[in-house]
């Protein structure tokens, strides 16, 4: 069973994000739990709380359909110790969050090393903040998701990933995401199915399989290998629709968050009914 759906823009009200995700007709979704802002987010309320878990049990919604998106500000490589520091903090009470709410996921970028370290030292950092993050939350696995390469982020390039995982003490509760513009822009080429066999085929090879929690399905609005992250609508990008009909159809994507970030929410229904056919009609 396919879990497909986009990212909902619910905040302050958490509790509307299943009604929004149903009526888009979606399988799966994904949310903020916080406004992303520098400061602390107002803590959860028990109302939000219980209409969450109340609406995601109306619609069918389960915690495996759901991943929600940590704050753009976090950096768990940050070359700045103190902002390292808030960064570990935002994440345990992101995944804190995620925990009042049933869910049993998070996922976040690792982080950039501002050109003030070098890339080992960075993902070394990175792998030490989510260790520090695992420590002090339980139940709710931190998700790598993976960047455009754009400044200098890191987290672009597989085996890059895969040191940071290595560097985790806990597999069990940490995973991947991989998004498909960023892949595209890092230079994994999927717009072609030779392509798309040797990017998952290298995926496999270096992270594994095992590891994959989701998909962010979302078309390049730049070429392969730009490093530039900048979505399109299905279809509409460099990437093009085979890319996404094929996710659609393949078995091993079953059973995880396939989340749109597409940037034109006018199409958002036609893009998730148009997956979720492929993925009934696939033998």
């Amino acid at each position: 069973m396919k879990f497909i759906g986009t990212h909902v823009d619910t905040v302050p009200d958490l509790g509307v994000a299943p009604l929004h995700a149903a009526e888009l007709g979606a399988t799966a979704f994904a949310l903020n739990l916080t406004d992303g802002s520098p400061r602390r987010s107002a803590p959860l309320v028990d109302d939000v709380v219980d209409r969450f878990r109340e609406n995601c049990a109306l619609h069918g919604f389960t915690a495996e359909m759901i991943l929600p998106h940590a704050s753009f500000m976090i950096n768990l490589g940050s070359p700045d110790s103190r902002k390292m520091k808030m960064s570990q903090l935002t994440l345990t009470d992101e995944m804190r969050r995620a925990a009042q709410l049933g869910l049993t996921m998070i996922n976040f970028h690792p982080g950039a090393h501002m050109r003030q370290i070098d890339e080992a030292e960075c993902l070394a950092r990175i792998s030490r903040s989510i260790n520090r993050v695992l420590a002090d939350t339980e139940g709710v696995t931190a998700v790598i998701e993976n960047t455009a390469g754009q400044g200098s982020n890191m987290g672009y390039a597989f085996d890059q990933i895969a040191r940071i995982l290595d560097g985790v003490d806990d597999r069990a509760r940490v995973g991947v995401c991989v998004d498909t513009a960023h892949a595209f822009a890092a230079g994994y080429d999927l717009s072609t199915d030779e392509g798309f066999d040797r990017v998952w085929d290298e995926f496999d090879s270096l992270i594994g399989f095992d590891m994959l929690r989701g998909l962010h399905l979302n078309d390049s609005a730049r070429v392969l290998g730009s490093r530039i992250d900048r979505h399109a609508p299905l279809g509409h990008g460099e990437i093009g629709q085979a890319c996404f009909d094929r996710i659609a159809a393949d078995r091993r994507f079953d059973r995880m968050p396939l989340i749109l970030e597409t940037p034109d929410a006018a199409l958002w229904q036609a893009e998730v009914a148009r997956l979720l056919e492929i993925s009934q009609n696939a033998k």
